[in-house]
């Protein structure tokens, strides 16, 4: 069971195995270990979480994600941009019609609140 960060756990995980194997025999510290810190490192940057000792080098305010899905590309970018949120479109395909293709889904939906400059995930 490890959690994170310490001074303000924001993230829990558990790792359970059954007849564990391998370099670290059978002690947690050397079989399960490995794997909660390789969770811990691909989550913990996506949540933008601080790290105990860390200030950060200045808050960032919450925005209000804003609804993007049924308009075009560009005009979700231009949404987006005003918002200070990034655009991270799934399948882009180089030289794909931005103007005329729209968005179908977004992740986070719209009325979320999210730390400026998160990105916004969007299918078409």
């Amino acid at each position: 069971m490890g959690v994170a960060p310490i001074s303000k756990p924001t993230v829990a995980v558990l790792v359970t195995l059954y007849n564990p194997t391998g370099e670290g025999g059978h002690q947690g510290g050397g079989v399960a270990a490995p794997i909660g810190a390789q969770i811990f490192g691909e989550v913990l940057p996506y949540l933008e979480t601080i790290k105990d000792g860390e200030t950060g080098e200045e808050e960032k305010r919450e925005v209000e994600v804003p609804n993007i899905e049924g308009k075009t590309i560009k005009e979700a970018t231009s949404i987006l941009k005003e918002n200070n949120l990034q655009i991270v479109i799934s399948n882009e395909q180089e030289g794909m019609d931005k103007e005329n293709t729209t968005v179908k889904q977004q992740t986070p939906k719209a009325t979320i609140k999210v730390k400026e400059g998160s990105n916004i995930y969007v299918e078409w």
